[in-house]
Formats: structure tokens, C-alpha cells, sequence
């Protein structure tokens, strides 16, 4: 049994066939579509974040690896820490302006958006 991974098996009654093959779903790809059909929007958030402000950006439609780059340039260029995750980009700090400016010189549609 090359693929031991009993997490994706949960609820899976038991064969005693021993020809039975387990198949899981296959994760959606989501294709990326090209920056000038992206519509991006810069939130400034601090909720939950101890009174730290964070830039975020969401709206990105596309693969997981994709935003990931996006946010490796957006950090990169800004000089500050960040991350990527479940569809939007938290750079560290009040980025609102320099984000966008970034953004739209890449070619997205970006706005800032509402902020606190």
C-alpha cells in the first residue's frame, strides 16, 4: 500500500477484495486568469491582529501557487513580511498605497478598498 493515508479513507467501509483500488477526489484546478481580468481590491485590516495593521488583497482568482508569486513580489517590493492563504494576500503593515501602485503597474485592476 504505496498511499497509507488513512485521513482521506475516513468513512470508507473496509473490501476484502485485494484488487480494491481507493480512489480520491482530485483537488480543482482553478485556471488563472491573466491580470487584466483580475479585480483586485486593498483592504486595511486590524481586527484579531493584536492592533497590528495588515494590508490585505483579495479578489485573486487563480491557482494557490500563482497568489503565491504574487505575494512573493508584493513582499519583496515592499520590504515587509506577509503571507498567502485561502484566496487573499496579508502583507504586514499600511501597504494600501504602494500595494495598489504595484498592482496596477503589473497590469491587475486594483482599488483600495474599504479600511479602518
Amino acid at each position: 500500500m504505496a498511499n497509507n493515508d488513512w485521513k482521506s479513507r475516513l468513512n470508507v467501509v473496509y473490501s476484502t477484495n485485494p484488487d480494491f483500488k481507493y480512489e480520491t477526489e482530485a483537488p480543482e484546478t482553478v485556471p488563472t486568469l491573466p491580470p487584466a481580468q483580475q479585480e483586485l481590491r486593498v483592504w486595511l485590516d486590524r481586527k484579531s491582529r493584536g492592533g497590528k495593521q495588515v494590508t490585505l488583497v483579495r479578489g485573486f482568482r487563480g491557482s494557490d501557487e500563482d497568489l503565491r508569486q504574487l505575494a512573493g513580489m508584493l513582499k519583496a517590493r515592499c520590504g515587509v513580511g506577509g503571507t498567502a492563504k485561502d484566496g487573499e494576500i496579508i502583507i504586514q503593515g499600511d501597504f494600501r498605497d504602494r500595494v495598489t501602485e504595484l498592482l496596477v503597474g503589473a497590469g491587475y485592476k486594483a482599488k483600495k478598498a474599504g479600511g479602518q
